[in-house]
């Protein structure tokens, strides 16, 4: 019988809201990860319940929330008015129910569709939701979104506000583990844009004065070329400066919402920055040659924003608010006012500035020819090109799993054959090195062009004309735990750091760790990571288990490494730190101290946890 004549009113079902979350997560909170990504859906979680204290805040209500996380287990707990007791319930379980759909009281909210606490809900093993207000508490305890205990209501002490605790279940999220950098950078968002708030995240207090300045005198891992130029008005507050570097550097925020994927606001800004300085130079400069090396963080506040997905991570909104002006030309009308008139009153930076745009632009100009050539080149590679294997799915597609886009870059036919046949075809491709990459430090971006592994990297990866190009979410360095596979780790981090560092800002790059040992038995196989491991693996199986050292990837057959790259993926972020001094740094490891650089990784071959972490 065909499928056709199964049709009926059978099977047409309907689940419930919890159902439905936990069925299409992606849906609400974007992937899901182990924590290693900053958008991974643990921290997504946490965004959610504490976007809802921050509009109490934003309203006048409650000036600290405090953050407490132990293993998996969240708290938050603010001091604003305190859910209504009658309406706990539906607050946390019934889809669409918020205080958002009324203007008045939320005019420029975060969350607009009532639907982030219930995904929470849903998606935690444990949830529980307290109100107290003006003497009363309303305590709720659900499991997957299922209440399990609803108190009655009760007389307290406790200062007025909500209160939530969850555990994200992993039944969803598997093995997950929180990194303690991102959710501290999610806090200290959150204050630069609410002046006078404090968060307290396990005990420790964030708190900013200046706002936006803060945030990018906070992120500035290299002196920058003149102040950072700092304008602000009603509904709008940019700051930016330029630093010694390649690439661009963009924070966006929206209602306090961090807007990682920009959007109409950030696009705005871009094209504000180049038409006035072209204005107010009297020069038709290139745009790049305006923008390389920019830092620069904005955010606006927009009625009723639009965004384009549940995670807020994009704005589509076209106008300011239902009466106001569009994104666009709000955007540009203020920083042509405000940028004009601050170039004219500070001649010094106008002329630091210039200096600048001309120096990117005698670089492009003289490399111009050799990426013509290097372009042509690429594309001729791509049509017989061995050294990637593409994946079927890109980051900047439309596919609903493109947040799960992988390219593993590896050296030696034995690894890529190894990772080639054990990928998932769809969203992880290998890219292949022929031997140690070049040593960038020090050199300017003309080898990015004139070396051929480099050209044809930065071409597969897309990411020549703009970061936001990028193919694949994330950019993994795969490589053996020896002292040529940690050398090489640090090639290819400096080439990033060097010429792409937004790469690694924006949280996109990782290093791929692999078992040292394979512990088994008859019954049992236990892979382990480090001698610990290995030590509690032996005393587990017992019996002389047979103990396997993996000297390198291309001794890991396919359907052993189709464990290491799925669903039990060990990733490790690259992530750059404001106290790293990234040309200190980079002198040491990749500069001319060669004796002392061979001597250190010798010593420390996880030499990578002093840029990683």
């Amino acid at each position: 019988m065909s499928a056709a004549a199964n049709y009926s009113e059978e099977s047409i079902k309907t689940l419930d809201w919890k159902e439905h979350i936990r069925k299409r997560p992606g849906m609400y909170i974007g992937k899901l990860g182990d924590g290693s990504s900053q958008d991974d859906g643990i921290y997504i979680l946490i965004k959610e319940v504490l976007d809802n204290s921050i509009d109490e805040y934003m309203m006048g209500h409650g000036k600290k929330i405090k953050i407490d996380i132990e293993e998996h287990q969240v708290t938050i707990r603010d001091f604003g008015r305190g859910i209504p007791l009658g309406k706990v319930l539906d607050v946390a379980s019934k889809m669409n129910t918020g205080a958002k759909y009324d203007s008045k009281v939320f005019k420029k909210s975060v969350g607009l569709n009532g639907v982030g606490i219930k995904a929470v809900n849903a998606l935690s093993s444990n949830f529980t939701i307290e109100s107290a207000r003006e003497g009363e508490l309303k305590r709720i305890l659900f499991s997957e979104g299922n209440v399990i205990e609803e108190s009655p209501n009760e007389k307290t002490n406790e200062k007025n506000g909500t209160k939530v605790v969850f555990i994200p279940d992993e039944s969803v999220f598997g093995k997950y583990r929180y990194l303690q950098e991102y959710i501290e950078q999610m806090a200290k968002n959150y204050v630069y844009l609410n002046a006078g708030l404090i968060i307290e995240l396990n005990g420790e207090a964030y708190q900013s004065k200046n706002g936006l300045l803060d945030l990018l005198e906070d992120n500035l891992t290299q002196p920058s070329l003149y102040n950072p130029i700092h304008m602000k008005a009603e509904d709008i507050e940019i700051t930016f400066t330029h630093g010694t570097g390649y690439g661009e550097t963009y924070y966006a925020f929206v209602n306090g919402q961090n807007t990682t994927q920009g959007g109409t606001h950030l696009s705005a800004f871009k094209e504000a920055l180049v038409k006035t300085i072209r204005e107010f130079y009297k020069k038709d400069f290139d745009p790049s040659d305006i923008r390389t090396s920019v830092i620069a963080a904005i955010s606006i506040k927009v009625e009723e924003p639009v965004f384009e997905s549940q995670t807020k991570t994009k704005l589509g909104s076209k106008d300011i608010g239902p009466e106001g002006p569009s994104v666009r030309n709000f955007i540009l009308d203020f920083v042509k006012t405000y940028l004009d008139n601050y170039l004219h009153k500070q001649p010094e930076t106008a002329d630091i500035l210039l200096k600048k745009i001309l120096e990117s632009e005698k670089e492009r100009k003289a490399i111009s020819g050799i990426k013509k050539l290097a372009r042509e080149r690429a594309r001729k590679a791509n049509v017989h090109n061995k050294k990637l294997r593409d994946c079927k799915i890109h980051y900047n597609s439309k596919h609903d799993r493109r947040m799960e886009t992988t390219i593993f870059i590896t050296e030696g036919d034995s690894a890529s054959g190894s990772l080639t046949k054990a990928r998932d075809v769809y969203t992880q491709a290998v890219f292949s090195l022929k031997g140690k990459p070049l040593n960038t430090y020090g050199l300017t971006k003309k080898i990015v062009y004139e070396n051929e592994e480099f050209n044809l990297l930065q071409a597969a990866l897309d990411i020549e004309e703009d970061i936001e190009n990028l193919r694949y979410h994330n950019v993994v360095i795969a490589t053996d735990a020896d002292v040529d596979g940690m050398h090489i780790r640090l090639l290819l981090i400096t080439f990033f750091l060097q010429f792409f560092p937004d790469l690694i800002k924006k949280g996109h790059l990782y290093i791929l760790q692999t078992p040292l040992f394979r512990v088994r038995n008859k019954k049992e196989t236990i892979y382990c990571y480090n001698d610990h491991e290995k030590d509690a693996a032996v005393k587990k199986l017992g019996a002389n288990p047979e103990i396997t050292r993996f000297k390198g990837l291309g001794e890991i057959s396919p359907d052993e490494f189709k464990h290491f790259i799925t669903n039990d993926i060990r990733l490790e972020p690259v992530r750059i730190r404001k106290e790293d001094d990234l040309l200190h740094m980079l002198d040491f490891y990749m500069g001319k101290n060669t004796p002392n650089r061979q001597e250190f990784i010798i010593e420390h071959l996880r030499i990578e946890e002093d840029l990683i972490a």
